[in-house]
């Protein structure tokens, strides 16, 4: 597992290094033909760039953080901190288009005010070789964007993904640039504000999303459902499990996931067995799936006929309540005359435990003999 996590890290900081040569290339290349035609646009598209390779350093800071060895204050580790890069990568997003969103504005009122439809000043020097060269700029940046993606989806990095869109968006940033400024020359007619406006919200709208992208792996959003049931299907793929449940998945960073889980197994195992089951569960999951499990025991005797009946009654029940997801952890203590069982009830269900209390009541009318114990579960990875 450790060997993984050092070649992943290796992975983002080499991605990392390419995104900033690649963005001081064309801040360098953008600045040089803005200063030589004049045009500002250009330029704030050059200091856009620059502003990537920052998004680049800080991932590759991030990463070296999140990398950090668990200590006494933060026993899980530092993992997570790369939910923080994207927060901050995501800041940079909104700020780039909040900015091309201003500069619009500001470009819209001179337009109007001044009547400077057909006297456009920042493409009056253009020529078309500048327009090749911007051209050329575009595409390296949407290389860089889909390789960002790529790698950031093959090592699972939000802040490369991030970074990503980041520099999709500055290509299409780049793109209106190019189009207004190929208007201009054919048309004189100047365009640049209007394109500029609808460039910087989309921008602002990708921001969001990676805002609320690392919003949610900071909050602890659902577990992945193909880890959940990658995890499930091993744990009951084991002799002696009937059923897999509670499972609780914690995410401490990527590929840092630490997990607990249920077993349902028969009630005249020894606790040698158990221990010995449990140990081979949990190893199965470090090795297989880069997870600590923790693994709990449910025991089951729904043998006898009595046990039997009692369950097909809740079963019944149960049909009147389709909140209900599922039932597990059946036991009953023949010489406590006790019942206790588990139900997992749909987020929606505003009153949880006052389903479980009337189901109680309900099966406790039917079985008088015996005392229920109910205890409510959520959906967290169902």
């Amino acid at each position: 597992m450790e060997n993984t996590q050092l070649n992943r890290d290796k992975i983002i900081i080499r991605t990392s290094f390419i995104g900033i040569i690649g963005n001081l290339f064309l801040v360098a290349f953008k600045a040089f033909i803005g200063f030589i035609v004049g045009s500002v646009s250009v330029i704030s598209d050059a200091l856009n760039n620059l502003a990537d390779a920052l998004s680049s350093l800080i991932t590759i800071i991030g990463t070296k953080l999140a990398n950090k060895r668990p200590d006494k204050k933060h026993p899980y580790g530092y993992g997570r901190i790369e939910y923080v890069t994207s927060l901050i990568i995501a800041a940079i997003v909104l700020l780039a288009g909040a900015g091309a969103i201003i500069e619009s504005f500001k470009s819209l009122i001179e337009l109007f005010r001044d009547n400077l439809w057909f006297s456009p000043k920042d493409f009056a020097a253009f020529h078309y070789a500048a327009i090749i060269i911007l051209s050329s700029a575009i595409l390296v940046k949407i290389l860089l964007g889909l390789y960002f993606r790529h790698v950031g989806k093959k090592v699972s990095s939000g802040a490369l993904k991030a970074s990503g869109t980041d520099a999709m968006t500055d290509a299409l940033l780049s793109t209106g640039t190019l189009i207004a400024a190929i208007i201009a020359l054919t048309t004189s007619f100047n365009i640049e504000a209007f394109l500029g406006l609808l460039i910087g919200c989309f921008i602002v709208k990708s921001g969001i999303e990676i805002l609320l992208s690392a919003l949610d792996d900071i909050i602890g959003s659902r577990a992945d459902k193909e880890t959940a049931s990658k995890l499930r299907e091993m744990v009951n793929s084991f002799d002696g499990v009937y059923g897999a449940y509670d499972l609780i998945i914690n995410n401490y960073g990527p590929n840092k996931i630490i997990a607990s889980v249920h077993i349902e197994v028969d009630d005249s195992m020894t606790a040698k067995e158990i221990q010995s089951l449990s140990n081979k569960i949990s190893m199965k999951a470090y090795q297989e799936l880069n997870i600590i499990l923790t693994v709990g025991i449910y025991a089951t005797n729904s043998s006898n006929d009595e046990s039997v009946k009692i369950k097909n009654d809740i079963a019944d029940i149960l049909k009147e309540y389709p909140m209900v997801l599922q039932l597990h952890g059946y036991y009953v203590n023949e010489d406590e005359k006790s019942v206790s069982f588990d139900l997992v009830i749909d987020f929606e269900e505003k009153e949880p435990v006052k389903v479980a209390e009337e189901i109680k009541s309900k099966i406790s009318s039917l079985h008088p003999a015996y005392q229920f114990s109910i205890i409510v579960d959520a959906d967290v990875s169902d």
